[in-house]
């Protein structure tokens, strides 16, 4: 597989939703569907017998901070560190995890509070948790080979993201008017599969369901998406629109009404669950095959185990 950014990503629009902070109406906070997905990618791990040792939360503030309480719950006591590209976005949410000063005093002898990871310098993981933002990102292998690094061997990597369905009604709403799209096409659950096991992963398993909301009014369904990202597509409108496009766009959403919801707006997001293993390095077999000290000692530590 070519390592080739998407083709309907703008990197540079990529670029500054990465540096932008993730704030609904003047505060760090995640979008309520993000959250939603967080807690239904939660009971996902049951299906991981295997305790981790430690683990990470990847980017927890724009994939859903709520959920953070309910992965220490399932593994109490276990160190947890977090990673976020902005440096305000981490330290808030390494505070909101925290929670109130009077329950950190109580709980300081049973386990730290999170802390900062960055890649190279900090500890590789166990479990590596990203929810939400493999979809925004235009060198998705990148990455994903990111990922790889950040974990152990034998490691489990547990991600989500919007799959192709997602925004179908809006999409053919626009290409009806010919608009240009609303939004940056998504990847296939199925390429995806084939990215985790090209980046290194082992054994990658991928499901996904589609969820569909509905919105009391068009300017509640503008508001809610402007959370959830933004349109990346290379070939979105490059200006700035005025009031009259904007008055009929309203007008054009109302077309998205579904009588059987009672006349609420509907739209279909399809999400994609996936998890793999980071496997042990295969030696090539070649007349000569170099290894680290490091991969040295971890292959006689595990030939022992």
């Amino acid at each position: 597989m070519n390592d080739t950014r998407p083709p309907t990503i703008d990197p540079v629009a990529a670029l500054r939703w990465r540096q932008r902070p993730h704030t609904l109406e003047d505060r760090f906070a995640s979008a309520w569907l993000h959250e939603e997905v967080a807690r239904r990618m939660e009971d996902r791990l049951s299906w991981i017998v295997r305790q981790p040792r430690n683990w990470l939360h990847w980017e927890p503030v724009r994939g859903g901070l709520s959920v953070h309480q309910q992965l220490v719950q399932r593994y109490p006591g276990v160190p947890v560190s977090m990673h976020a590209a902005i440096p305000e976005e981490a330290a808030w949410a390494r505070r909101a995890a925290r929670g109130p000063w009077w329950r950190t005093w109580a709980n300081w002898l049973k386990v730290a509070g999170p802390t900062a990871w960055s890649p190279g310098q900090s500890p590789t993981v166990d479990l590596l948790w990203a929810n939400m933002s493999l979809h925004m990102a235009d060198e998705p292998l990148a990455l994903m080979r990111a990922w790889h690094a950040a974990l152990n061997v034998d490691g489990v990597l547990m991600f989500s993201c919007f799959g192709p369905d997602t925004l179908r009604e809006l999409r053919e709403l626009y290409a009806s008017l010919g608009w240009q799209p609303p939004a940056h096409e998504y990847t296939d659950m199925h390429d995806w599969g084939d990215m985790l096991v090209a980046t290194g992963f082992a054994e990658p398993v991928m499901d996904m369901e589609r969820i569909e909301l509905t919105f009391d009014s068009p300017k509640r369904l503008l508001r809610e998406l402007r959370e959830l990202g933004r349109n990346l597509h290379p070939g979105r409108f490059p200006g700035l629109r005025g009031r009259g496009w904007h008055q009929r766009l309203l007008t054009h959403l109302g077309r998205l009404a579904d009588p059987a919801q009672g006349g609420r707006l509907r739209l279909t997001f399809e999400i994609i669950y996936g998890h793999a293993l980071k496997p042990e390095r295969r030696l090539a077999i070649t007349p000569e095959t170099r290894l680290s000290v490091d991969e040295l000692r971890g292959q006689l530590q595990r030939r022992r185990n």
